[in-house]
């Protein structure tokens, strides 16, 4: 399973969607969708600013989170964000690793 943090902005119809179905029901709505591909929605938070809506999610893979982020933009009342999240073993492990690589500009 991988996680991901999932970031939206609703539009002025997604503002009235949430209107209707409360903070609580989005939430079960998502959790509802996630749990279709497989996953676990892990947290919600509603937030000021750019992004409306912030969720941690758990699924399978990478096809998983962007059927979900795809799905969520298709319905043209949020655009999504969505950044897949490392555990600090997993950074660890790819500090571990070479990888033969130039910056530009610079000799070989």
């Amino acid at each position: 399973m991988s996680k991901y943090l999932v970031q939206a902005s609703y539009t002025a119809e997604g503002v009235k969607g949430l209107t209707k179905d409360t903070a609580s029901g989005r939430k079960a709505a998502i959790a509802h969708a996630i749990e279709s591909l497989g996953g676990k929605l892990e947290a919600t938070y509603f937030s000021f600013g750019e992004f409306d809506i912030l969720c941690i999610i758990d699924v399978p893979d990478n096809a998983a989170a962007a059927r979900f982020a795809l799905r969520a933009a298709s319905t043209g009342q949020a655009s999504v964000r969505t950044t897949p999240l490392l555990t600090p073993e997993e950074v660890d492990k790819a500090l571990l690793r070479t990888v033969d690589y130039r910056p530009p500009g610079q000799a070989s």
